[in-house]
């Protein structure tokens, strides 16, 4: 009979698995982790407070994990994109609500909330993302923000179908072609925009009161 302590140094060394599931075993999820804790944050505060954690974010390769694992992270990622983009386009439509018949506070709107859509393309474009999933983020970014610009020209269409000034639906469409949302710069990482104030990405409250310009000599 053979002596345990023989059986088990007798016994095949373990393959090597990936540190991400060594560092899941015993505690941490080590870069996956790091990340899904920084979505959940960003998702909810967009770039306020999180710029200095974002510096820090580990590089991200498909390799290092399981398929399911790597499919649940991308998915982690566009939800949080999403979520910040909804979030910004609801805040964007109450401030332009609120400048209904102010076109310079609209026009101040669109410009003003263009500082969240950097903090999106931040993370789109953070270099720690692999390149091809950088180059898909930035498409579903772009993409929505091109679909907003769209839906709200089609509003003011609706809008005067149902009896609303033709004159101030004109004034208004010309303010969102000139303060256009596409022109948003793009970011090449997290660290390559300033990151906004707190208040979902805008620069100032949206739901504080239009302020008019005043031109002196």
């Amino acid at each position: 009979m053979v002596p345990a302590a023989t059986r088990r140094a007798a016994r095949p060394a373990s393959r090597r698995e990936p540190e991400g599931t060594l560092n899941t075993l015993w505690g941490h999820g080590g870069a996956y982790q790091t990340w899904t804790e920084y979505l959940t944050r960003w998702a909810e505060e967009g770039g306020a407070g999180t710029a200095a954690a974002a510096a820090r974010l580990p590089r991200l390769r498909p390799e290092d994990y399981h398929h399911e694992t790597w499919v649940r992270l991308v998915n982690q990622l566009t939800g949080a994109v999403g979520h910040r983009l909804q979030a910004w386009a609801d805040s964007l439509t109450a401030a332009l609500a609120e400048a209904a018949a102010d076109e310079f506070a609209a026009g101040r709107a669109l410009v003003q909330s263009r500082t969240g859509l950097d903090t999106v393309r931040a993370l789109a474009s953070h270099p720690s993302l692999p390149e091809d999933l950088r180059t898909q983020l930035r498409t579903l970014v772009d993409g929505q923000i091109e679909n907003l610009q769209r839906q709200l020209e089609d509003q003011l269409t609706r809008a005067v179908r149902g009896g609303a000034d033709p004159t101030w639906a004109e004034e208004r469409r010309r303010t969102l072609r000139d303060n256009p949302l596409t022109t948003a710069a793009g970011a090449t990482g997290a660290a390559g925009a300033a990151p906004p104030a707190p208040g979902g990405g805008w620069s100032y409250d949206p739901a504080a009161p239009a302020r008019r310009r005043v031109i002196t000599d």
